[in-house]
């Protein structure tokens, strides 16, 4: 089996540690492709020939599903490292004990960890006299750059996000307008919450798991990261941002629109007219070698040339308030917020970072306008994966 290059220079007595349930440590599944519910440890020792291997130490019932899928050269069980005063009842600190007792029969005295390594292993490693010292881009900067099964993988999951987006914008748009403006749908109040569930259910049969989507009406969405709830109405914008987890690859997509029923108000056509600019620019800007901070600059001119402000209010009583108070975006992979941030202080992209291009308005009064795609950077501009409409009309 090929493995990407040692973060380490080769010393007989140094390995790698990753530690974690890998069914919810993003670092150590990408690190293994093999997913369970149980703590395992993730072990790159020397071997006599200069080189690395890759032990996996994990439950005993696992063992022939890792040997067939995961991407390391060998595995075994806490038993099989069971040191003389033997291996704890609980299983955590079973594995733990496990991973001492291999380093210390391998001979290592220094272990270099990521930043998910559980402390319960930390304790335990120098417990035995055995050096940890955190590498901090261990598991972050070797996630970034996307290979093709990851690309095809995020492209897949934008696809379908795409359907549930089309699919609850469609649905506000074709609404029917009650008392007040007040929409309805099978003659009941169309709601936040109703619009969730549907989306929820969409995704369900789409074999993606969902965390809760934004479906913020009105004045709701004027905080960018409210969830929306109640009643939506005619004449409002109603922001949509989807970003669910394929249940079998673990990859995310991460969408968003905007929507409004009936007649545009001016002011929400003009938010929306400045954020599809300053989508274009920031998406124009794009290739490996410029910083996130480029990127986010390239959105932010084009939304002060527009005459709205950045960051948030002063005041939080300002109804006519309206400005972009967050980055332009961030990566994407099988977190749906990983590095690099396109913000102040973002940094050097890299062909294969995975990116959400994503400027906002927001205005307390009025509500918000956020368009939102995904894209892959290449050497020389960047790819994007959305090919939805991005209007605000969608009967």
């Amino acid at each position: 089996m090929i493995h990407p290059p040692s973060p380490l220079t080769f010393d007989p007595t140094t390995a790698t540690l990753m530690a974690g349930v890998p069914a919810i440590n993003s670092a150590l599944y990408r690190k293994i492709r093999f997913s369970v519910p149980d703590p395992a440890v993730l072990l790159e020792l020397p071997t006599d020939n200069a080189n690395f291997q890759t032990l996996l130490i994990l439950r005993d019932i696992e063992l022939e599903r890792a040997r067939q899928h995961a991407h390391v050269d060998k595995v075994a069980c806490p038993a099989d490292f069971a040191p003389e005063a033997g291996l704890s009842g609980d299983r955590e600190t079973a594995t733990a004990q496990a991973a001492v007792e291999c380093l210390r029969r391998a001979g290592i005295h220094r272990v270099v960890g990521d930043r998910t390594v559980p402390l319960l292993v930390v304790d335990l490693l120098l417990e035995a006299g055995i050096q940890i010292v955190c590498d901090h881009d261990m598991g972050v900067s070797d996630r970034r750059s996307k290979d093709q099964q990851e690309t095809d993988w995020l492209r897949q999951s934008q696809q379908v996000t795409e359907l549930a987006i089309e699919m609850a914008c469609t649905m506000i748009a074709r609404a029917t307008p009650g008392t007040h403006g007040v929409l309805l749908k099978d003659g009941l109040p169309l709601t936040s919450e109703r619009v969730r569930a549907e989306i929820d259910h969409f995704l369900l049969e789409q074999n993606f798991s969902n965390p809760p989507s934004i479906v913020a009406g009105g004045p709701a969405g004027g905080d960018c990261h409210e969830l929306g709830h109640g009643e939506l109405r005619t004449g409002q914008p109603v922001v949509i941002d989807i970003f669910p987890c394929h249940r079998d690859t673990r990859y995310v997509g991460d969408c968003t629109r905007t929507v409004v029923h009936g007649e545009i108000p001016d002011a929400v056509a003009k938010m929306h007219s400045a954020v599809m600019a300053a989508k274009k620019a920031a998406i124009g800007s794009v290739q490996a070698g410029v910083t996130g901070e480029d990127v986010h600059r390239a959105a932010i001119e084009i939304i002060c040339e527009h005459g709205y402000a950045l960051g948030l209010p002063q005041k939080d009583d300002d109804p006519a308030y309206c400005a972009m108070t967050h980055g332009t975006g961030h990566g994407v992979g099988l977190d749906v917020h990983e590095p690099p941030l396109l913000d102040f202080n973002g940094p050097e992209l890299v062909a294969g970072d995975a990116l959400t291009i994503e400027p906002g308005l927001y205005c307390r009064g009025i509500g918000g306008v956020r368009v939102e795609d995904m894209v892959i950077v290449t050497d020389d501009g960047c790819e994007n994966f959305n090919t939805l409409p991005a209007g605000l009309s969608w009967s």
